[in-house]
């Protein structure tokens, strides 16, 4: 299967604990290739009662997100290795998507990309004052996938809207606040959660017991830090046009408006319309697996992008942070730039079968 990933029955738990730490347990083939596979095989198994994901303790971070510079050797070739990763890391978000039992994800330290995707889609997702999340990819010229589109758009108001455009981190309790984790626990009380899930029977209904657990160990969650500046986030991130939203910000005139600006010009023109767009057609979508077909499209086409091999030379290669996006202004990318994205792709489609 994957050596960077332990999968295993633990009583009535299907566990999953990612193992690749000096990666920061990142994605790769393999591990999606069997995480997918252990989710498909518990989805109707008796014996397993909830999916439990971690990662191994002691460990930095819980999934930095996919492996970025596998992505862009790839691109930079034919491609294919690249897309194939997209394929089996979106048919397993599906997967966990759809798991007919209840997901229980501690996200315990860095949690981007593809452990966003990993954790976000279970029912029951702990943050604790380690965690640090963040959809950074419009800053490297990618896009907020693993069903970014789905989930991003249904958070309250415009906040997924403003996470996924400018790649903010939000930390600890924030998570929580923000609606992406749904319990706050101090990681301290981790391995006494460890114990309890452990020691207790399933048998009697899965959910009702892993609520009762969490009420007795998690901490109330606090107002978000960004709640003071919601009622600007919901009122210049709602547009449908980038560039209106950065001239809501300019003309809000606070400083927490004009940094948010300058975040936004800074980041890949063409990726923020393209990210914009995936929201806005994610937040109508009939169904997450119709939306995981629309990222796919994308994802597809934008690990061959210019941007994107730009942002990955100037943030993990060459290190000077100073990316040339092209075009190099919201302005001057075209409908046609963005629209390119979304095509069809006829027989290489995702699908979802077993």
């Amino acid at each position: 299967m994957s050596e960077d990933v332990l999968i295993r029955q633990q009583g009535g738990a299907g566990r999953i604990t990612l193992t690749r730490p000096a990666a920061l347990h990142a994605l790769n083939t393999p591990m999606c290739a069997a995480i997918l596979a252990a989710v498909q095989a518990w989805a109707h198994d008796p014996a397993i009662r909830f999916l439990w994901i971690d990662h191994q303790q002691g460990t930095r971070g819980f999934c930095a997100g996919g492996d970025i510079r596998m992505l862009a050797d790839s691109g930079a070739g034919d491609g294919a290795e690249a897309r194939e990763f997209f394929r089996t890391e979106y048919r397993m978000n599906a997967a966990l998507e759809a798991f007919p039992k209840p997901i229980l994800a501690i996200i315990d330290g860095v949690t981007m990309g593809g452990g966003v995707g990993l954790s976000v889609h279970g029912s029951h997702r702990i943050a604790t004052e380690r965690t640090v999340f963040a959809m950074p990819e419009t800053g490297i010229g990618l896009f907020p996938d693993v069903g970014g589109g789905w989930f991003l758009p249904r958070l309250r108001g415009e906040l997924g809207t403003w996470l996924a455009l400018t790649g903010t981190r939000l930390k600890g309790a924030d998570v929580a606040a923000a609606g992406i984790a749904t319990h706050f626990l101090p990681s301290e009380l981790v391995p006494a959660l460890a114990r309890q899930l452990e020691d207790a029977d399933f048998d009697a209904g899965a959910a009702q017991l892993l609520n009762e657990i969490l009420r007795r160990l998690t901490h109330p969650v606090p107002a978000g830090s960004f709640e003071a500046h919601r009622p600007v986030i919901d009122r210049c991130f709602a547009f449908d046009a980038a560039e209106d939203i950065v001239a809501a910000l300019d003309a809000d005139g606070s400083d927490w408006a004009r940094t948010e600006s300058a975040t936004l010009r800074a980041r890949s023109p063409e990726t923020v319309k393209v990210a914009l767009r995936q929201l806005r057609l994610g937040r109508a979508a009939a169904s997450f697996e119709d939306n995981m077909r629309m990222e796919f499209r994308i994802g597809w086409r934008k690990v061959q992008s210019r941007d994107f091999l730009e942002g990955v030379r100037a943030v993990l290669i060459d290190k000077d942070n100073a990316p040339v996006w092209s075009p190099a202004r919201l302005e001057d990318v075209t409908e046609a730039d963005v629209a390119r994205y979304f095509a069809p792709l006829g027989p290489d489609e995702l699908t979802f079968a077993a």
